[in-house]
């Protein structure tokens, strides 16, 4: 099955709780989508559908940039580990100039085209790992929980860190995952989310954003 198939056959169009004014293809449960792509996983190689949910600290990550538009006002925008598009939307709709989200799963780069059609905005999809790249000419790069586990939080983290050493802004919207680092953040914004008790620990996460200093 196409990824745009399976995306339109296994989710339905809703809003996260923390940003109603997004419409994304989210799944509404969590165990038929999972085995689904297991099934997929077996035949094809296919990552964890991580792209059918709207994260705790993407929602942050979202939630503070559509409340802060001139963080990326007229900015070219790059959004890491995009999953549903969910951040690089929000940055289209709070005035980016140009957005790219970069996600190397497939299906994420289906969603995110599906998605950023939903709310009528332009988003330009790169599905190279970007990770040991340098942060070329982009003004602003976001990340949205993406440390859970250390060898991608590490270097998305150092990632970040090149941006800002550049004088260039790096935001990290992150509900507390293990590997989120311990020093050279600085909290901008925290938010009560609502989320699933089957993909969390509890109903609500306190989902922060960072600012990411340079080493």
């Amino acid at each position: 099955m196409d990824p745009q198939t399976f995306i339109r056959e296994h989710t339905a169009v809703g809003s996260p709780p923390l940003v109603p004014e997004l419409r994304l293809y989210l799944a509404t449960e969590v165990t038929p989508i999972w085995q689904a792509t297991e099934e997929s996983l077996a035949r094809f190689g296919t990552p964890p559908p991580f792209w059918a949910f709207a994260w705790a600290g993407g929602q942050a990550l979202a939630r503070y940039i559509l409340d802060h538009p001139d963080t990326v006002a007229g900015r070219d925008v790059l959004d890491l580990a995009s999953g549903s598009g969910m951040v690089a939307i929000a940055a289209a709709l709070a005035g980016a100039r140009r957005v790219t989200a970069a996600d190397i799963d497939p299906y994420a780069t289906t969603a995110i085209t599906l998605n950023a059609a939903l709310n009528n905005v332009k988003i330009a999809v790169e599905n190279r790992d970007l990770l040991d790249r340098g942060p070329a000419g982009w003004a602003v790069v976001t990340a949205g929980d993406v440390c859970y586990e250390e060898p991608m939080a590490r270097r998305m983290v150092l990632l970040l860190r090149r941006t800002a050493a550049r004088g260039r802004v790096a935001l990290l919207g992150d509900p507390g995952r293990a590997y989120l680092p311990r020093d050279g953040l600085v909290e901008l914004a925290r938010y009560t989310v609502p989320v699933s008790r089957e993909l969390e620990d509890r109903e609500a996460k306190e989902g922060v954003v960072f600012e990411v200093l340079a080493e």
